[in-house]
């Protein structure tokens, strides 16, 4: 599996911050075997984000794309209207299951706008800006990812394994 890792940072893009969440999402990508596409830090400008989502999706060398902040409540905090803007549906049950984890932990999770998208075969994730809360975030939806790509690119082996339960009537 190809995966990018963005992180959307106004002080890290300007080299004012250190970005230690990007890194911390490459340490659990490579950790899992696998392959890290690319790597960048962008500011909280919608229209550069747009871009370089769109660019990657459309290229459809890339399987997943995690973004890395800019999912708050603040003024230029836009990765979630940029993801919606270039996404043609949207995958809510991964952002639903990321707050739900969060929120055993924290009541800020309700302050999350993340959310989660496909564009062509490619499924873009929002993470929160936090190394500790996107290593979390991420791990709740790491379990599915390999799965969710098979069904993305209709991959044949993405049915393996499902078999389906006929209910008992009479029970």
């Amino acid at each position: 599996m190809k995966l990018c890792v963005l992180t959307i940072s106004d002080r890290s893009s300007r080299g004012e911050r250190e970005d230690s969440s990007g890194p911390a999402l490459i340490a659990m990508i490579e950790e899992c075997g696998w392959v890290l596409s690319e790597y960048a830090v962008l500011p909280d400008e919608q229209d550069q984000i747009e871009d370089w989502l769109r660019s990657r999706c459309d290229s459809a060398a890339v399987d997943v794309i995690l973004t890395t902040g800019g999912t708050g409540f603040s003024p230029r905090d836009c990765t979630p209207e940029a993801t919606r803007r270039v996404s043609e549906r949207l995958a809510p049950g991964l952002a639903e299951a990321m707050r739900s984890y969060s929120l055993k932990k924290t009541p800020h999770a309700m302050l999350s706008r993340a959310v989660c998208a496909i564009r062509g075969s490619t499924l873009m994730i929002n993470l929160p800006g936090s190394p500790r809360a996107a290593a979390e975030n991420f791990a709740v939806v790491m379990p599915v990812l390999e799965h969710a790509v098979e069904l993305l690119q209709a991959s044949p082996a993405a049915e393996e394994g499902h078999t389906f339960h006929k209910p008992d009537p009479s029970a």
